[in-house]
C-alpha cells in the first residue's frame, strides 16, 4: 500500500518508532478489539504509537493514503469509534505513563493511559483527581467529553481539572494548549471530545485526598420505590459536597427493583448523618454500607463494566426530577416494569463544583444538571441484539420528555441530532468556529462529530 504522496507501507513501518499491524498480523485482533463486543470492524492499519511523533506521522501518511483516521485510548465508546472499518487506527495503548509530581500537585498523563494507573500512580502521594468510576476506561475519552467522577462534586470534573494538553493537529503539529497558550483550543479541549486533533499528553491537577470513602446503598422493591425516591430527591439539594448521590432501577432473581445510596469520599465518620436520612426513608430488602479505600471504589465495578459483553446506552441530564420523571425511571420503558430483555439504568447527581464552573468556561455545558441518567443494556446473545436496543431506546424515550440535554460521553448513534443535545447552540457555534481552524477538513471526525462550516467558493 502507498499513499498519495508516495509513502509506502514499508516505508511507514521504518519512521514509527512502535509497531504497524495489519490483518493477519500477530496481535492485530487484540489491537482491534474494544470495550463493545458489537464492535467487529477491521482497519487497514493499525498503528501502535510509541510517543507523539509517532502520532504524527501516522496522521499524515493517513491523509496521504485517503484513509479515515480513529484514534483509540481505552476503546470505550460503546459505538467503537476508535476501530475504523478499512480506515488508520491511531493506537495510544502503549502510551500509558503517568508521572506525578507531589510537590506541585500535578500529573503528566500520556494519551494512552487508563484511569486505574492515574490513580495508582497519584494515591500513594495521597493525591487525586476526578477520573471517573470504572478504571479500565481512558483517561483520553473521558476527559475530553468532561468527565464525571466520584470527586467531581468537591473538585470539579476531570477537563476542569485539566492544566494543559499537548496535542498533534490535523496538519501533524505538536501544540500545547493551556489558558494561556491557545486558549480558544483549551477551551474546546475540555468537553469537546476528540474533535481537534490527539491529545498524547495531559496535565492534571491533582488534590489531597485521604484515601477513605463510604458506599451505601439501599435496595427496594418496586412497589415501595416511588415514595423512597422521592425522599432521596429531595436529599440531593442538602447533601455535603462530599457526598454524590446515586439511584439505579434494574432487577433482582427476576424481580424489579430500585436501589438509593450515595458514594462519599472522605472520612466515613461524617457521612453518619446522610446514612440515617437515606435509612429513614423506608425499610429496604437489603443494605450495603461500608467502607473501602479509594483504589477499590474506583474499580468496584470493573467487573460490571467488563470487556467480552454487547453493549448499548441511552442518556440524558435532567434539571429536576420530577414524580413522573421517577415513575418513568422505575418503570424501566415497560408499562409494568417488567420484561427480561429491559436494561438496568443509574441516576448520579451532579451540583457542588461541577455547577461553581460557569457555563461559557469550558465546550462542556448543562453544569445546571441535577442528575445524570443512563440506560445500560448488555448481553452476550447476537440473537438478542435487536430487542435490547430496542429496549433501551424504548427506555430513553420515556425519559426524554423531563431531559434537559446529553453528556456527550453518553450518546450513541444519535448523530448530528445527539451532539445538538450536548451542546446548546452558542456552545456548538463556538465548537464549529474551533473547527474550522483546526481541522477544516474533518480528519478527525470519527467521533461525536462537530463538522466545521461549508468552505464558501469564489
Amino acid at each position: 500500500m502507498t499513499s498519495a504522496s508516495g509513502t509506502s507501507l514499508s516505508a511507514l513501518r521504518d519512521r514509527i518508532g512502535g509497531a504497524v499491524l495489519m490483518p493477519g498480523d500477530d496481535g492485530y485482533d487484540h489491537a482491534r478489539a474494544v470495550w463493545n463486543a458489537m464492535v467487529d470492524r477491521k482497519p487497514r492499519v493499525i498503528v501502535r504509537c510509541a510517543g507523539p511523533d509517532d502520532v504524527a506521522v501516522a496522521v499524515r501518511y493517513a491523509q496521504d493514503a485517503g484513509l479515515e483516521v480513529a484514534v483509540r485510548c481505552g476503546g470505550h465508546s460503546v459505538v467503537g469509534h476508535a476501530v475504523p472499518e478499512d480506515g488508520l487506527m491511531i493506537d495510544l495503548t502503549t502510551m500509558n505513563q503517568v508521572h506525578v509530581d507531589p510537590a506541585r500537585r500535578r500529573a503528566r498523563v500520556e494519551g494512552g493511559a487508563l484511569l486505574g494507573a492515574l490513580d495508582r500512580a497519584s494515591l500513594p502521594h495521597g493525591l487525586a483527581t476526578t477520573a471517573g468510576n470504572v478504571s479500565h476506561t481512558g483517561v483520553g475519552g473521558l476527559t475530553l467529553g468532561g468527565g464525571m467522577g466520584w470527586l467531581a462534586r468537591q473538585h470539579g470534573l476531570s477537563c476542569d481539572n485539566v492544566v494543559s494538553f499537548t496535542v498533534v493537529t490535523a496538519d501533524g503539529r505538536n501544540v500545547r494548549a493551556s489558558a494561556d497558550q491557545n486558549p480558544e483550543l483549551y477551551w474546546g479541549l475540555r468537553g469537546g471530545g476528540g474533535n481537534f486533533g490527539v491529545v498524547t499528553e495531559f496535565e492534571f491537577q491533582l488534590h489531597p485526598v485521604t484515601g477513605r470513602t463510604f458506599l451505601a446503598d439501599l435496595t427496594f422493591s418496586l412497589d415501595d420505590a416511588p415514595g423512597v425516591m422521592r425522599g432521596w430527591r429531595d436529599l440531593i439539594a442538602t447533601a455535603p459536597r462530599a457526598a454524590t448521590m446515586t439511584a439505579w432501577a434494574g432487577a433482582q432473581q427476576g424481580e424489579p427493583c430500585a436501589g438509593v445510596g450515595f458514594v462519599w469520599v472522605g472520612d466515613p465518620d461524617d457521612a453518619a448523618s446522610l446514612l440515617a436520612d437515606l435509612r429513614s426513608l423506608g425499610r429496604p430488602m437489603a443494605e450495603q454500607a461500608h467502607e473501602l479505600h479509594y483504589v477499590d471504589l474506583q474499580r468496584i465495578d470493573d467487573n460490571i463494566e467488563g470487556h467480552t459483553f454487547r453493549r448499548y446506552w441511552k442518556g440524558h441530564y435532567l434539571r429536576e426530577l420530577s414524580d413522573a420523571a421517577i415513575d418513568a425511571f422505575l418503570m424501566r420503558g415497560a408499562p409494568d416494569g417488567r420484561g427480561e430483555a429491559l436494561p438496568n439504568a443509574s441516576l448520579q447527581a451532579y451540583g457542588g463544583a461541577i455547577s461553581d464552573v460557569a457555563d461559557a468556561a469550558t465546550a462542556f455545558c448543562h453544569r445546571d444538571t441535577l442528575v445524570e441518567f443512563v440506560a445500560a443494556a448488555k448481553w452476550e446473545d447476537p440473537a438478542e441484539d435487536e430487542a435490547r436496543i430496542a429496549a433501551a431506546r424504548r427506555y430513553g424515550a420515556s425519559l426524554a420528555p423531563y431531559a434537559s440535554g446529553a453528556y456527550v460521553n453518553a450518546l450513541t448513534d444519535e448523530g448530528r441530532a445527539g451532539v445538538q443535545r450536548a451542546y446548546p447552540p452558542e456552545h456548538l457555534a463556538r465548537l464549529t468556529a474551533l473547527k474550522n481552524t483546526w481541522d477544516p477538513d474533518n480528519v478527525f471526525h470519527l467521533n461525536h462529530n462537530i463538522e466545521p462550516a461549508p468552505r464558501s467558493t469564489p
